[in-house]
């Protein structure tokens, strides 16, 4: 009797790998998850779904999505940490208008400069 032949996969030699086949993509499909997927599955996680159970529905590693809640929950408090203005912003703000309305004249009266035939010379660090 002969022994039938095996056969390999197209594009596989002796010790070699199969082809990769693309992921399906989709709404219950594995593959890349956009930003929204990820955020609707932590929210998932939070309301108190089991982690394994909701790996194995999404086709993700349960380390994965336990890295996309962690980095959710920092996002958020993140978020959270904002204070209230004080005399020093506006201050800051003060000064940056002025610094702005002085940079703006600097800058008409070298194009004006330039239109009359000369130039203002400009050395860093250096003042009259």
């Amino acid at each position: 009797m002969k022994k039938k032949e095996e056969t390999q996969p197209v594009g596989a030699a002796e010790g070699g790998r199969r082809p990769t086949v693309a992921a399906p993509t989709g709404r219950g499909g594995k593959g890349r998850f956009s930003s929204q997927r990820k955020a609707e599955a932590v929210l998932r996680l939070l309301r108190g779904e089991e982690l394994d159970a909701l790996s194995r529905e999404l086709g993700v590693m349960a380390a994965t999505l336990a890295g996309w809640k962690e980095a959710f929950l920092a996002a958020g408090q993140a978020g959270l940490k904002s204070r209230e203005p004080d005399l020093r912003d506006e201050e800051n703000a003060r000064l940056k208008q002025l610094l702005g309305d002085r940079e703006m004249r600097l800058e008409i009266h070298r194009q004006a400069a330039k239109l009359r035939g000369y130039e203002l010379p400009f050395i860093p660090g250096k003042r009259k």
